[in-house]
């Protein structure tokens, strides 16, 4: 991720996700953002993976 339009599509994808209450993402331009997702319920990693490639990203 590069910039805050980045940051908005995933956590736009990544909120859509059933009981999911927040997500942060700490910007590393150009680099690896780290994101964390705090959900009332346990999200397998395949829904979090859909979710970010739907926004044009990958987990690393």
């Amino acid at each position: 991720m590069t910039c805050g339009h980045c940051v908005a599509a995933v956590t736009e994808e990544l909120t859509a996700l059933e009981g999911v209450q927040a997500v942060d993402v700490d910007l590393v331009a150009g680099g690896v953002s780290p994101v964390t997702v705090t959900a009332e319920r346990e999200l397998s990693p395949s829904e979090v993976q859909e979710a970010v490639e739907e926004a044009g990203y990958s987990i690393a």
